[in-house]
Parts: C-alpha cells; sequence; structure tokens
C-alpha cells in the first residue's frame, strides 16, 4: 500500500534512521577526503551535525507535529555544524524545515518542494557555489524529487527516486569538479547527503539502516576558552527554548527588545518557530514569565553567576597561587564548562571592553601564544580549542562570543574549514562581530599584530586580512595514501608540503628535502622564518629541522616555537 503522508513521529523516526546510516559510514565519507592528508573529516563533521539536529529534535517531544520536529532539527544542525559541510548541511536542513513550515503532516510533493527549499537555501548560503560539490548533489536530488511527486503521493515513490538521483549525482561529481577526478574520488559532502537519503528510505520500507544512533554517553567536553572578564555584577544566567504555538510565529526582533530592557548580554537565535534565549540579569523570573507569554518553554536552566564568579576566582587563586582577582584568563583542566557560563558583564559596567577576539587553535603551545595577546584594559581574548579533524560548531563559538565582556567581537578561524561557521555566527553573535578570515595559525599571529584594539571591528578586518596574507606559509605532513594531486602523483607514506589552501608545494620519501624545498618555494624579501613543531616531533628534530632551514635561508632570522597542533608536523612561515 502506497504511503501518502508523513506526521511529526514519523519524520523524526525517519531523521534517526538517516543520522544512523550517516554515522555508521562515516569512515567511508571521510576517506573521500580529496586530499591524501591525515585529517579527512567531512563525515565527522557531518554526523556531529546531524547527531545536534537530533538531539533537538528528540526534546520537541512524542506526537509534535512535522512542521516543530522539522523545526528543532534545523535549529538543533544550525547550533551543531561544524566545518564547511555541516554548515552546508544545516541550510540544507533550514530550507527543508521552511518548506515544512505550518505543516502538521507532509505528502510526497510536500516533501519535493521541501527538499528544494533546501537546495535553494544551501546555495544562497554560500557566496561562491561551486558545481560537483554537495550543493549538485541536492539539486539534482530535489528536482528529481519534483519531478516524480507530480506523478504520483507515494512518498516511498519519491524518496527512491530522490536516493537515485543523488547516487547518480554523486557518480558524477568527478566529471563536474577536476580535483575530485585527479583524486580519484567522489565528492565527500555529497556522499554524505546521500547516506542521509539512504537512511531515511531504508526506514520507510522497514529495513534497519547499516548502524544505530550510538547512545550520547558522556557529554563531549566543550570549546576551551580562555577569557577576559569582570570581577561582579552577574546576577542570574537564564536559558531556554520558546516554541511558537500552532498558527503564530515568534518576532525575534520585538523578543530581542523585550529581553534587552530587563537583562544584558542577550542572545536570541532561531527563527519564527523555536528561538533560544539566553538573558543576563537579576530577577529570572521576569525572564521566564515574559517566555511563557510567547509559547512553550524547555530546557530552562537558571545558573547563579555570581556563585560562578567566585569559584571561578578560587579556582583562579589555587592554580596561580596569587590573587584571583588579578586573574584575566584561567584554562580550565578537565571538560571545560560551556563558554556562556563564564558571562559577559553588564553593558556600561567598568570591565566591558570595547573589542575582543575570538581565536580558534590547536595545540597547547599555539594556544599560549594567543593568549598574549590580551589586554586586560583593552582587548579580550577568548581561544576556542579547533582545526584539523575538530573544527568548533557553531555553538561553541556562539558560546565563546556571548562569554567576553566586549561590546564588538572579531573572529580568527584559523582553518579554511571554520570559515563558514565564523560567518553563520557572527549573524547569531547579537552584538557587531567581523571574520578575519585566517588560514592557519601563522595567519591568524599576524592578524594579531597588526590589531589595532583602539579601532572597532569593522575597521580592523581589511588591515587584520592584509597582513594574514602577506605572510607566506606551508605545512608539513604525511600522504594517508596514494593520490594524484595536480599533475603530480603522490605516494602514501610520503612527506608532502601543502600551501595554506592545500596546493601541493612538495612531496618526498625524505622529509628534510621536501621541507628544503618548500622553504626555496618562498618569495625572496622575507626576513623571520617561523617554524611551528607540532605532533610527531620533538625538540631535537625541530631544532635539527631549524638549523637546516637556517643554512638555506640566508640571511634571514630562524626561531623555532612549540605549537602542539595535530597532524601536522610542522607549520612553516616566512614574513
Amino acid at each position: 500500500m502506497a504511503r501518502r503522508s508523513c506526521d511529526g513521529p514519523g519524520l523524526l523516526e525517519a531523521f534517526r534512521a538517516a543520522v544512523a546510516n550517516l554515522e555508521a559510514h562515516v569512515d567511508e565519507v571521510n576517506g573521500l577526503n580529496v586530499f591524501p592528508v591525515p585529517d579527512g573529516d567531512t563525515g565527522s563533521n557531518m554526523v556531529a551535525t546531524a547527531r545536534a539536529a537530533l538531539d533537538e529534535a528528540e526534546k520537541v517531544g512524542a506526537g509534535a507535529p512535522a512542521d516543530r520536529v522539522a523545526a528543532a532539527i534545523s535549529f538543533g544542525a544550525l547550533m551543531g555544524a561544524r566545518g564547511n559541510s555541516g554548515v552546508i548541511t544545516s541550510q540544507i536542513l533550514r530550507g527543508i524545515s521552511d518548506g515544512l513550515a505550518g505543516k502538521r503532516r507532509f505528502n510526497a510533493l510536500d516533501l519535493a518542494a521541501a527538499l528544494r527549499e533546501g537546495s535553494r537555501t544551501a546555495y544562497g548560503a554560500v557566496a561562491k557555489p561551486v558545481e560537483g560539490t554537495i550543493l549538485t548533489v541536492v539539486r539534482e536530488a530535489a528536482d528529481a524529487a519534483v519531478e516524480r511527486a507530480e506523478q504520483t503521493n507515494d512518498l516511498e515513490a519519491v524518496l527512491t527516486t530522490t536516493l537515485d538521483a543523488a547516487e547518480r549525482s554523486v557518480a558524477r561529481t568527478p566529471s563536474l569538479l577536476p580535483i575530485l577526478r585527479e583524486a580519484g574520488v567522489v565528492d565527500a559532502g555529497g556522499q554524505g547527503l546521500y547516506r542521509l537519503f539512504q537512511g531515511a528510505l531504508l526506514h520507510l520500507v522497514g529495513r534497519p539502516s547499516a548502524g544505530a544512533v550510538r547512545s550520547r554517553g558522556a557529554e563531549p567536553a566543550k570549546a576551551s576558552t580562555l577569557v577576559a572578564h569582570a570581577d561582579e555584577g552577574f546576577g542570574f544566567e537564564t536559558m531556554f527554548l520558546v516554541h511558537a504555538r500552532p498558527a503564530e510565529s515568534l518576532d525575534i526582533d520585538r523578543i530581542r527588545l523585550q529581553l534587552e530592557s530587563i537583562g544584558e548580554s542577550v542572545l536570541v537565535a532561531g527563527d519564527g518557530r523555536a528561538l533560544k534565549v539566553h538573558v543576563h540579569n537579576e530577577r529570572p523570573d521576569l525572564v521566564i514569565g515574559y517566555g511563557l507569554t510567547l509559547g512553550a518553554l524547555s530546557r530552562v536552566t537558571v545558573e547563579n553567576l555570581d556563585d560562578q564568579a567566585r569559584d571561578m576566582r578560587e579556582h583562579a587563586a589555587a592554580v596561580f597561587g596569587g590573587d584571583a582577582n588579578s586573574a584575566v584568563a584561567v584554562s580550565l583542566a578537565g571538560p571545560a564548562p560551556a563558554a556562556g557560563a563564564i558571562p559577559a558583564p553588564d553593558a556600561g559596567s567598568p570591565g566591558r571592553l570595547p573589542l575582543g577576539v575570538v581565536v580558534v587553535a590547536a595545540g597547547d603551545g599555539l594556544h599560549e601564544l594567543f593568549e598574549q595577546f590580551r589586554m586586560p584594559d583593552q582587548l579580550a581574548v577568548a581561544i576556542v580549542r579547533g582545526g584539523q579533524s575538530h573544527n568548533p560548531s557553531t555553538g561553541e563559538l556562539l558560546d565563546a562570543i556571548q562569554a567576553l565582556p566586549v561590546e564588538q567581537v572579531l573572529v580568527l578561524p584559523n582553518n579554511p574549514n571554520v570559515v563558514m561557521a565564523a560567518r553563520q555566527v557572527s549573524a547569531l553573535a547579537g552584538r557587531p562581530c567581523n571574520v578575519v578570515p585566517t588560514r592557519n595559525a601563522a595567519e591568524g599571529i599576524a592578524a594579531m599584530l597588526a590589531l589595532d584594539p583602539g579601532a572597532g571591528a569593522d575597521a580592523n578586518v581589511e588591515p587584520m586580512t592584509a597582513a594574514a596574507r602577506a605572510v607566506q606559509s606551508v605545512q608539513v605532513t604525511e600522504a594517508v595514501r596514494d593520490a594524484r594531486m595536480g599533475d603530480r602523483k603522490v605516494k602514501k607514506g610520503q612527506t608532502i608540503v601543502l600551501d595554506p589552501d592545500d596546493g601541493l608545494v612538495a612531496a618526498d620519501q625524505d622529509r628534510m628535502r621536501a621541507i628544503l624545498a618548500a622553504t626555496a618555494s618562498f618569495a625572496p624579501g622575507y626576513e623571520l622564518v617561523t617554524i611551528y613543531y607540532g605532533d610527531g616531533a620533538d625538540l631535537d628534530e625541530a631544532e635539527a629541522t631549524a638549523r637546516r632551514v637556517g643554512a638555506e635561508v640566508g640571511s634571514a632570522e630562524v626561531q623555532l616555537v612549540r605549537g602542539g597542533q595535530p597532524y601536522y608536523r610542522y607549520l612553516i612561515s616566512a614574513e
């Protein structure tokens, strides 16, 4: 018998199966990384994003209509999006949610139209869409779904057509994108989307997916932050999700204005159907009472921030053995608290600074370097753990932004795969927020050196970006598989040296020859070469490398710095 419609519980079950199927194939998707580097994470980022979406959807309650489930999926994906693939996936899910707005149940044509809206939303989120990627796959799958839905009302038939079209589209991606053809792989993001569709169809036809969604178990540690913050006047932090009543829509701007009239550090993120609210004030009852006038509340939490501040000061005193009130940056051992738990002081308080920077960095040494840019009276800095294979989510970046006691914020992603999430979060920040699109930590440090703490975020973007791009940099790692990169073949186990856009600079079985070939490719005129050594390189090896590089670069100074970055043995910059 043909299945004509699907309700909210059915949508949730189908999405649960879709996530399980993607999770079961995460290694497959990760293995499709174009570049033969040991940090392919497209699958991991998509799983993390989809898992966050599922976690949110599970909270709407049994019997919720389809549009509420879809809205929760969209909101969870928005806040949990990691990496470029995760951000695009979140935009697809957002468009699908928009397409199902107002529908307690949906039919095959509704589904097809929602998929097409997902495609449009994803394309609109990318400044320069590239064909041969997940964007092509969702567009072609959605077009096929619409064509089939105009012929039949059978959901199974339409979803089968969607899956078949996605499979064909993925197979064609190498013909559209030369870099895929050279690497001998299909697009990883497109394959991940195919696995999501496949899981949903397997559920619809009553067959188990290849895997089951694993229990969350222990919560992963939130992004670790180093935050300059004030000493008093915190009050309470109130957070909740509010869901609009049937046939009503939440007015985000009006809600934000009202909350700003009764509190500080206000965050309102989401859409007209569901919002995440975050407020600091002395009267959490007023915040919750107002929330109840808007719709149904869930995930309500109230934290006494004065207690948290006292605990943080006491911890700082124990760690540093000095006056806790003078400790403007504390890094907690073990799982870090959510960045939002270290609140910004109220607007207008003496501790509020005009400018702050959120920096994404991997490796303890790099963390320490960026921490040194803090200026207690001028500049607050939050350092978010992340980088290759561990891209911070939109929510983690947002937590770090909200924690800064500042009027304006700059974000340094220090990784091409974090730029989209950083730009997405800038629209949710609730204060002026700009992204300086740094591609690695060396560019990030150059950007920080060019920062003028007396200027605003807008005024700093151009000079900081220019300073970052003026640095020549390469990263040294090992190939994890045979591959073709451009017109060159790379063998598994070879040392490969990549530029900031992952272009191949050098490859050799001998690590030192590869490094020297890469440094020889630097344009002349630089005066300083900095070698950041990471995982896999001990101090003795790093010093030997610095000596060999120094012998080759003539009069330029060579300095050695512990970076501690994973996967990349060395990050080398010239300026």
